[in-house]
């Protein structure tokens, strides 16, 4: 299937390993830091550092962000509650870099991004001496060129492509014309046209046959090595096995020995359990996601059986967490799902289903949830959430509770949970089905201001 979804040229091939940071044989690989996109946080490259460590890279050397408000703001100039304005998220990521340049020791990084994180990426090599500390830049699905570039229209958000933060980072950087600064080496990966911010029709931002002015090449970069991959959607352009071995390639100059992720025991997992924040000067915003720690929050985790839902026994872990956030470590056990049960003032018992993990990470993190009011009459609430990765009903093998997804559209690919509202009030098993993946929980009743998640890892 990689070799299918991967469109690499002999030229573009040639360029990877011509970018390659070998390391002297003896010497530990470069650190990467891994930068997460738009409300998303570090938990979403929990199967890409797998991958790295599969391939022998320690674990130490691969740190992924927290971003603690990813959202962006509206106007990128203007003051927003729970969101992040382009300058603070540069100022973020650099703080990150000098945390591992003096972790390591290293006197430069790897940078890799997905979406909204490659533009921090940028911003730092350009504008924050990012020229210096940065070797290797890697941006998987950003919107370089806008997700819209329609002069008039939003262009003090950073998602413009004709507004000042953008056209600020493409102005060429030489006689050339490149877009992208030196001397670091530069790779983008795309969709070929699966990617629901690169389209030239306004679909997936809700102006339905409204140009946008961006086409599908739109995350590439002139002076860059830019990559496409067949039928990928957004996310899948960072985190599938397909991006995984082209950004490995142009790192190392090498292929991978593997793309698929290696089991190794003894397996302890980590994480933190934040929530949502309420913006408290303008109602209007409603929730928004945050990556604080929600200190107080309590955690129960149960091993489950794998074809019903069933808890196995009393919890494996217990903790309320504190200020920290972080509900671990705990031991799992291979090759067992877990039901993880959180709960805090505020929000709902959330449970949420996890299939079983093949090796450590403290990537676990876990977010307390709320119910919507459009759910208000549902005797149970259950939603199907993919963060790798969106679903596509051509592409994809899926059902919920053995049918098709609810709200997935019938062609293309950007959603990337799916809300299920049941109006029978018994206990039962719920499943859900992704490609290779299948988890089953149970329902609990809404009456009891309880939710249900199920998380897919792929």
């Amino acid at each position: 299937m990689t070799t299918r979804r991967t469109i690499l040229t002999l030229a573009a091939s040639a360029l990877l390993f011509a970018g390659c940071a070998v390391s002297p044989q003896g010497t530990p690989p470069p650190p990467i830091v891994f930068v997460h996109g738009n409300g998303d946080s570090a938990s979403i490259w929990q199967t890409t550092v797998w991958r790295f460590e599969s391939n022998g890279w320690p674990s130490k050397r691969l740190h992924a962000i927290n971003l603690p408000y990813p959202l962006a703001r509206d106007d990128d100039s203007k003051p927003q509650p729970g969101r992040t304005s382009t300058t603070e998220h540069m100022a973020f990521l650099k703080g990150e870099v000098e945390k591992v340049l003096q972790s390591t020791g290293a006197k430069q990084v790897v940078l890799v991004g997905n979406s909204r994180g490659g533009y921090a990426i940028r911003n730092y090599i350009q504008n924050g001496g990012g020229d210096k500390t940065v070797s290797h830049a890697i941006l998987g699905g950003t919107p370089n060129h806008g997700v819209w570039a329609v002069k008039g229209f939003r262009e003090a958000n950073e998602f413009s492509g004709t507004g000042p933060f953008l056209t600020a980072l493409n102005a060429p950087k030489n006689a050339a014309g490149d877009e992208v600064t030196g001397p670091v080496k530069w790779l983008t990966i795309r969709s070929d046209n699966n990617d629901k911010f690169a389209q030239p029709d306004g679909l997936w931002i809700g102006a339905k046959g409204t140009p946008t002015n961006v086409s599908f090449d739109g995350p590439a970069l002139k002076g860059a090595n830019n990559v496409v991959l067949a039928r990928v959607d957004h996310r899948e352009t960072s985190f599938s096995p397909a991006a995984f071995e082209v950004t490995y390639r142009f790192i190392t100059g090498k292929d991978a020995a593997t793309s698929v992720i290696q089991a190794k025991s003894p397996i302890v997992l980590n994480g933190k359990i934040t929530g949502l924040g309420l913006a408290p000067t303008d109602p209007s915003t409603g929730n928004y996601s945050n990556n604080l720690p929600l200190p107080g929050a309590q955690l129960a985790v149960y091993a489950t059986e794998p074809g019903t839902g069933q808890r196995l026994g009393e919890p494996a872990h217990r903790k309320t967490v504190g200020k920290d956030g972080l509900w671990g470590p705990f031991t799992a056990q291979s090759g067992v799902p877990y039901e993880f049960v959180v709960s805090a003032p505020g929000y709902a018992t959330t449970h949420i289903y996890r299939s079983p993990f093949p090796r450590s990470s403290d990537l676990i993190h876990l977010r307390a949830e709320r119910p919507a009011a459009a759910d208000k009459d549902a005797k149970s609430t259950i939603t199907l959430t993919r963060p790798r990765g969106y679903f596509d009903a051509e592409r994809d093998t899926i059902s919920l509770d053995g049918k098709a997804l609810p709200g997935v559209p019938p062609t293309g690919a950007g959603v990337s949970s799916a809300r299920l509202n049941l109006g029978q009030e018994v206990m039962r098993p719920v499943t859900a089905v992704f490609n290779g993946e299948q988890i089953t929980g149970k329902t609990w009743p809404a009456a009891e201001n309880r939710l249900v998640v199920l998380e897919l890892t792929h």
